[in-house]
């Protein structure tokens, strides 16, 4: 069963870091990962998922873990590097086709790729322990344009588990335009949280 809970904005900066994220503190749908294990259903495809409470971190300049330098292939068959990427804020989401909490914060997600698409804001999704087909079809039904990285085995997603639990699904980072991770949402996304989260790294705000 998918539960909902009150956000927990944490924050590991300044009071002021504080004070400009309150209106990113939002109700949002549990992760996949983290609580319980909740029943298969029609959206889980079959596979059982682990709810958990959802969490909002914002680091300021000068507290920002370096992201790791991972590249992989997009469920087209196309290229991805995150150094590759440097001079950009990314925004990188953690999601399986078959995870309930994923579609509901999809069309969030789509409608801000295309909000941002002006703002040198790059979207890029890890599909984990998936079928291309599958995210295809999902990325197609919720009109999502940005690519995702085929990651059926995971690998990825390991490579941040210092910041991100690897099964925590769906999680998003922020990373700012020097290749450090600048804000983590561990559950589902919201418009407005994610996008007070993206302006702030953009504007550099502490």
């Amino acid at each position: 069963m998918i539960r909902i809970r009150t956000a927990r904005l944490l924050n590991w900066a300044s009071p002021a870091g504080t004070a400009a994220l309150l209106g990113a503190a939002v109700l949002a749908v549990s992760a996949c990962s983290g609580g319980a294990i909740g029943a298969n259903n029609q959206t889980s495809s079959g596979q059982s998922f682990v709810s958990g409470s959802y969490s909002s971190k914002y680091l300021a300049p000068g507290s920002r873990p370096a992201a790791p330098a991972v590249t992989g292939t997009t469920l087209t068959g196309g290229r991805f590097s995150l150094d590759a990427e440097r001079g950009k804020v990314v925004v990188m989401n953690f999601w399986g086709s078959w995870c309930g909490p994923c579609r509901a914060e999809a069309p969030a997600l789509a409608a801000l790729d295309r909000y941002f698409a002006h703002k040198r804001v790059d979207f890029i999704g890890d599909d984990e322990n998936d079928s291309p087909d599958s995210a295809l079809a999902f990325a197609h039904t919720f009109g999502i344009g940005y690519p995702s990285l085929n990651d059926p085995g995971g690998v990825t997603a390991l490579a941040f588990h210092s910041t991100v639990p690897p099964s925590a699904i769906p999680s998003t980072l922020v990373i700012d335009r020097g290749g450090r991770i600048a804000a983590i949402v561990v559950g589902g996304v919201t418009y407005n949280g994610l996008r007070a989260l993206i302006t702030s790294v953009l504007t550099g705000k502490s």
